[in-house]
């Protein structure tokens, strides 16, 4: 790996590490040589993806991004076991997904969305970034060094098309991606700018790097869907964010702060 890239011997914390797209960042974090540290409320998946990768340098590690108790107690773990904090990617989310396995789960239009799920969506994926950032600062400041990536979303820049979850099946339930989804992955860019302009100075970068869509084994009538909506006509493969994950926390983006970087396959481009 070219010098710019190097991230060997970092130390970086992936909350939500043991989801579909936070398995191939640490797989890819890990081939690079940093130590990556999933984070994941399920610790039983996030020990199975360490075996499924079969990387020392990939560490499993239980967290609840919502208790600060729980976000305290794994960063002071890493800090012993390493001492150091290199970088930390907020992609744990309550994300409401479409493929197989979660078909029919989300018929609940804006009229009838219940408050506590609003309550707790928005916990996770907005109070969930800002617990595990506020913790993990302090030992960059330490190091005067240390950079933070936010992950957003397509639908964090655009509201969705909710023409993509409609069936072909007339009698089938009316699908909806939720209120929540959007309002907290557009909350992302505003807590990347505020931390990059109040730690630019320190040594400590924020950026924010937005996705779109992943393919998952997804109904053939939403995948034709997308496809034919996205410039570059297919889903991205959960591997494909991960030069632009490594560039964000690597030297190559030394002088980038504050922003957003789009991997959208050009979602957002009309």
């Amino acid at each position: 790996m070219l010098p710019l890239f190097d991230i060997e011997g970092h130390v970086i914390l992936i909350t939500g590490g043991a989801g579909l797209i936070g398995r191939e960042y640490a797989r890819a974090l890990a081939e690079a040589g940093a130590v990556a540290v999933i984070a994941d409320l399920d610790m039983e998946r996030a020990k199975y993806v360490v075996d499924e990768v079969g990387s020392d340098l990939i560490i499993p590690m239980q967290l609840d991004v919502t208790d600060p108790d729980s976000v305290q107690s794994i960063v002071r773990t890493i800090i012993d076991r390493f001492g150091r904090i290199d970088g930390l990617v907020n992609n744990a989310a309550m994300d409401p997904k479409f493929d197989p396995e979660h078909a029919g789960e989300h018929g609940l239009t804006f009229e009838n969305y219940p408050l506590d799920m609003w309550r707790k969506e928005l916990d996770v994926n907005v109070t969930g970034m800002f617990l595990c950032t506020q913790r993990v600062v302090p030992q960059m400041l330490k190091q005067k060094r240390g950079v933070i990536v936010n992950i957003s979303s397509i639908y964090g820049m655009v509201g969705p098309d909710q023409r993509l979850y409609e069936s072909d099946d007339p009698t089938a339930p009316v699908m909806k991606k939720p209120v929540t989804y959007t309002v907290s992955k557009s909350a992302v860019f505003g807590f990347t700018k505020y931390l990059a302009a109040y730690y630019g100075s320190t040594g400590i970068r924020a950026n924010t790097l937005t996705l779109g869509g992943v393919y998952n084994k997804h109904e053939e009538g939403f995948l034709k869907r997308y496809n034919w909506r996205a410039p570059l006509g297919r889903m991205a493969e959960s591997e494909e964010y991960c030069g632009a994950l490594i560039y964000l926390l690597s030297d190559a983006s030394s002088y980038m702060t504050g922003s957003n970087l789009v991997v959208d396959g050009g979602w957002t481009a009309w």
